[in-house]
């Protein structure tokens, strides 16, 4: 999963979010809980009560998720914790763990793996609800559930357990005590808050802090009291010291998810924060600005005032760590509410009459455009005022692949630009965007069309020409030269002492059944003279001229070379044959559903890489990054022999069957390999989307 932390703080912030993992993890082997036995003498019974309660509740969360990078959607996997919280499978996690989750897998404490789907997210609390397909799952008996305990009562010096996956081995749990009851960001840090996807996670949480060691991949698991309740979950690692959000938030965002699919605000337009020391009020919260054209700037209040009441409600900020408690007020209040604010300006009391609107989220989800090798993402409320922009109208781009239509376009396309019309016609979303890409490429079978596109940086507005669909130009061949077959070893001044030899080149390889090979040219002979002329070959490029000569010839032509064997002087007749096409002129195909580009094997490959003859495959050429192929363990180099158990002599037949596969929308497709001396079967699990036929998150 995508980290969270920024270099900025990267030394004093850790997430508790694990790294790695596998859609088809092996598994390592567990143990099934035994039925609760008596407390071991010395151990506290306490403990044994609280570990039996929630423990089988715990889950691995294995995740795939979607990352915006390079002009494509990535497909990251990953793992955190979780713990189920009802009967019918609703799990509370993290957001940075399963937020973006197109697929996931839930290992349970007795080793079941079920898989789930995501409900829905939250990132300004960071909490994210899966619910598991119980549908398939192998054993029918009642799931355990965790109950949550009331935060609000946590002190410090409480004994606490973390529960979780770190490095996602198996369920663990760790001992500690609450350190803190409002742990917040130092401003040490750089940042005093903690940005996800951009929400500033510390405006709203104050985590518990404690000492129950947490790690990699703990993220989504549990904080459990004595009682054997949730009173947090675990989120980040501040040195020594752990973060779980409050279970008293993290229960309220859970439900909120669970029945309406997502966290729903109220927004006013005010920044508020804690009052400065020269501020002579004794109590409230300072307004440090006002968002134009909000309800807040609609309703009167400007920045410097200071509110001392909202909706009814007293509200302080001496320090920051008071802030969390204002906006949460703030944002829980009805949205549409009209609400009474209280507020001091030059000393003097003031009432102002504001009505909440929606907040919604800061940033929406990112899409893949393949056609134009680029990824975009509709506009929030609150992303167009980030960008100081007017409407929500436009697309804006995110990341642009190298090489792309998107890239090659003069001016080309960026991250931060704004699609604002594809050829004069208005772009007001991605599906504007998608719909009139469909329209303008859908007669367009070879090739590619010219499209006007205008786009806004900063305050600019341009025209550019993108040239649609993103298609891979076929090489061009080139008039055919001929070569000597061979693989040829310089001979420098010592080793030509050594040999007792004026100059010459040794031959290192003799490509079997060509000319050479068929004049006689052997391994270990001294080539000394090419049509009469003297060979000097001390340095590598020394060989590159010789073969340059040879290229001025014709195909056929014979040629006359002179050579020592041993201690005797041979000269043998080639006709010289024509070299096998160079690496770019194979014929290869990029697939941009699977995510890899396949070609041809040359002669060389073939030869020195000893691939016997009735071996018959194409070379992986290239494995994008996050992709399919990669996920599946598809690596450069290996060669493709059959795909779903259809052979793969050559890449036309590649062509078909993983044009079929997609076009079917395959859920599985296995690849038969081969790296080196080993064959191997690899499966990739691509997802779709039902209506473009591209890969997607599953919903």
């Amino acid at each position: 999963m995508t980290s969270i932390h920024s270099r900025a703080r990267a030394r004093l912030l850790t997430l508790a979010v694990a790294g790695a993992f596998s859609l088809n993890p092996f598994n390592p082997g567990f143990s099934a809980a035994a039925p609760a036995a008596a407390p071991a003498p010395g151990v506290d019974a306490a403990l044994e009560q609280a570990i039996d309660r929630v423990f089988p509740a715990l889950v691995r969360i294995f995740v795939l998720s979607d990352n915006p990078e390079g002009g494509r959607i990535e497909k990251l996997p990953s793992a955190g914790s979780g713990a189920v919280i009802s009967d019918d499978g609703y799990i509370i996690t993290n957001h940075h763990v399963a937020g973006k989750a197109r697929h996931l897998v839930c290992r349970m404490f007795d080793g079941e793996e079920i898989e789930a789907k995501l409900v829905g997210t939250d990132a300004l609390a960071d909490i994210a609800v899966i619910k598991l397909d119980l549908s398939h799952r192998k054993h029918k008996s009642r799931l355990a559930v965790a109950k949550f305990g009331d935060s609000d009562k946590v002190r410090v010096g409480d004994t606490v357990l973390a529960m979780g996956s770190p490095m996602a081995v198996s369920q663990s749990v760790t001992k500690g005590i609450v350190a803190n009851t409002s742990l917040m960001m130092s401003d040490l840090m750089g940042d005093s808050s903690m940005q996800m996807d951009g929400e500033n996670v510390g405006s709203l949480v104050r985590w518990i802090g404690h000492d129950a060691v947490i790690y990699h991949g703990n993220s989504g698991g549990p904080l459990v009291d004595l009682h054997g309740q949730i009173i947090g979950i675990n989120e980040v690692g501040l040195a020594s010291l752990g973060g779980a959000i409050p279970s008293n938030i993290a229960k309220s965002i859970a439900e909120q998810i669970i029945k309406n699919g997502q966290v729903n605000r109220s927004w006013t337009g005010i920044d508020g924060q804690a009052r400065p020391k020269s501020l002579k009020a004794e109590r409230g919260v300072l307004v440090g600005g006002v968002i134009a054209g909000s309800p807040a700037d609609q309703g009167g209040l400007r920045p410097g005032d200071v509110i001392t009441e909202f909706d009814g409600v007293k509200v302080n900020a001496e320090i920051r760590e008071d802030l969390p408690n204002y906006n949460a007020l703030e944002m829980s209040t009805p949205i549409g509410k009209t609400v009474t604010i209280t507020a001091l300006r030059d000393g003097h009391e003031k009432k102002f009459q504001v009505k909440t609107a929606i907040r919604g989220r800061a940033v929406n989800t990112d899409l893949e455009f393949k056609d134009w090798g680029m990824t975009v993402r509709n506009f929030t409320m609150l992303g167009a005022i980030e960008r100081k922009r007017l409407s929500t109208d436009g697309v804006e781009v995110t990341s642009v692949e190298p090489g792309s239509p998107a890239a090659a376009a003069i001016p080309a396309l960026d991250g931060g630009d704004v699609i604002v019309a594809v050829e004069g016609r208005p772009v007001k979303n991605t599906e504007d965007l998608r719909r009139i890409s469909a329209e303008l490429l859908k007669d367009v079978t070879t090739g590619q069309r010219p499209v006007k596109v205008t786009f806004e940086r900063g305050v600019s507005q341009y025209l550019t020409l993108a040239k649609l669909p993103h298609r891979e130009t076929p090489p061009e061949e080139s008039a055919r030269k001929p070569g000597l077959q061979l693989i040829l070893q310089p001979v420098g001044t010592e080793l030509a002492e050594a040999l007792d030899i004026k100059s010459g080149v040794r031959v290192a390889f003799v490509y079997p059944g060509r000319a050479t090979d068929k004049a006689g040219i052997r391994v270990g002979d001294i080539l000394t003279r090419f049509d009469g002329d003297p060979i000097r070959c001390q340095q590598p490029e020394d060989v590159g001229q010789l073969l340059g000569r040879v290229r001025k010839y014709k195909i056929g032509a014979e040629v006359e070379f002179e050579l020592l064997r041993g201690k005797e002087t041979r000269k043998v007749t080639v006709a010289l044959e024509a070299d096998g096409p160079p690496v770019d002129e194979l014929k290869r195909y990029k697939d941009r559903s699977f995510e890899l580009t396949l070609r041809e094997l040359t002669e060389m490959e073939r030869v020195t890489q000893r691939i016997p003859a009735a071996i018959k495959g194409v070379r992986v050429d290239e494995v994008l990054f996050a992709g399919w192929a990669s996920l599946a363990h598809v690596r450069t180099g290996d060669l493709l022999m059959a795909i779903d158990g259809t052979p793969t002599p050559d890449v036309a037949i590649v062509e078909q069957l993983l044009t079929a596969a997609a076009d079917k929308k395959a859920r599985q497709l296995v690849f038969f390999l081969r790296r080196g001396v080993h064959s191997f079967y690899a499966e990739l699990e691509p997802s779709w989307d039902s209506t473009t036929g591209q890969e997607t998150a599953k919903k």
